[in-house]
């Protein structure tokens, strides 16, 4: 707390925002509301330049090293689960996928794209060194799947993802502006690692060609082959990370999750 104390003059007024981190906060006066963060990754000013983050008001780097941001705090509500199929999700994510300033600031900060052969071995890697490989029949019918689409996966474009597309993390504002906040986890990838996630999430089925259209791509069975190499090694990584966790009410959820994704790529894509 003392950093915040640091960062503002006594007539602003400071709450929790809350969150897992306990590092951001609302600062107000009696005209002006900012939402407030210690150490964002400098990719929020160009995130905020592409207007797909809340403005960024500015940026200040303290004594002891920590850089604080403020930012509009917005009169805006998260959507709803159903809304995920409306086209303003869709052009949103487009936009992000298509942005070279979005990915030229990442690669500077450092990020390179994982191949998705380097991807699945990190995962084998990871089961072998926990002894899950062959204690569940899902993990093994789940990496004979990875193996099976793995050519389908590689040389494809890779572009900004955000790689945690839910509902809560979409703003809508009155004014009708969408945002999407929460780009801790951006990475480098194929796009499909985005909206593979959020059709399986969110989109009935018989909607996925239709979204895909609003997007701006044709609807392929190559392409949903990647998806759900995507969809299934998400699975592994969370089953993975519960079980060392000892979560194991959360790694049963995975598994009948690896379930659920391997039998349909048996029956529906590997015949």
């Amino acid at each position: 707390m003392e950093w915040i104390k640091l960062a503002f003059s006594k007539e602003w007024k400071v709450t929790p925002a809350g969150g897992l981190t306990g590092d951001a906060y609302i600062a107000e006066t009696t005209n002006r509301r900012l939402f407030v963060k210690r150490n964002s990754s400098p990719f929020l000013a160009v995130l905020s330049a592409e207007g797909i983050v809340p403005k960024l008001v500015w940026t200040r780097r303290m004594e002891n090293g920590d850089v604080i941001t403020a930012q509009e705090y917005l009169d805006a509500r998260e959507l709803k689960p159903e809304e995920m199929q409306h086209e303003q999700v869709a052009t949103l994510l487009y936009k992000i996928h298509h942005s070279t300033e979005l990915l030229h600031m990442l690669m500077r900060l450092g990020k390179k794209p994982l191949t998705t052969d380097e991807r699945l071995m990190s995962i084998k890697q990871r089961l072998n060194r926990n002894e899950f490989y062959s204690a569940y029949p899902e993990v093994e019918d789940a990496l004979h799947c990875l193996e099976m689409l793995l050519p389908v996966t590689r040389n494809q474009k890779q572009v900004v993802c955000h790689c945690d597309l839910n509902h809560n993390n979409l703003l809508l504002t009155k004014q009708g502006h969408l945002y999407l906040i929460d780009w801790d986890n951006a990475m480098i990838a194929d796009p499909v690692m985005d909206f593979g996630l959020l059709l399986k999430s969110y989109i009935p089925r018989d909607k996925w060609e239709e979204w895909l259209n609003n997007y701006g791509v044709t609807y392929r069975h190559e392409l949903v082959e990647r998806m759900y190499w995507y969809l299934i090694l998400d699975a592994l990584q969370y089953f993975s990370w519960h079980m060392e966790r000892h979560e194991y009410d959360k790694a049963w959820e995975q598994r009948h999750q690896l379930e659920e994704l391997t039998n349909y790529v048996k029956e529906t894509i590997l015949i």
